[in-house]
């Protein structure tokens, strides 16, 4: 069973209304869920689609776009290798552990 994943209430007070409703790409916001909920464990494009129910080509705009705003970090050890994606809080002080 999987355990509950706390979010910080920013996340939905001000992240969700600004990408959903101010930008209107809440393809990018679900993007941003998933990065957050792997926590940096490794995904390829298609997997980041699999669990959004987004396509690829959707969820490469929405990581263009979390990246251009800083919140989402991609970490590639190389050109051909999986990615992994950290969602990155830049309303806290303290990083998240």
């Amino acid at each position: 069973m999987a355990r509950p994943l706390p979010l910080d209430p920013y996340v939905i007070d001000t992240l969700m209304p600004d990408l959903v409703g101010h930008d209107r790409r809440p393809s990018t916001f679900l993007v941003w869920l998933l990065c957050w909920r792997l926590n940096g464990a490794p995904a390829s494009l298609r997997e980041l689609g699999e669990g959004t129910g987004l396509s690829k080509r959707a969820v490469q705009l929405a990581l263009a776009k979390l990246v251009r705003r800083r919140l989402v970090h991609v970490e590639r050890a190389g050109p051909t290798t999986v990615a992994r994606y950290h969602a990155l809080q830049p309303w806290r002080r303290r990083p998240a552990r």
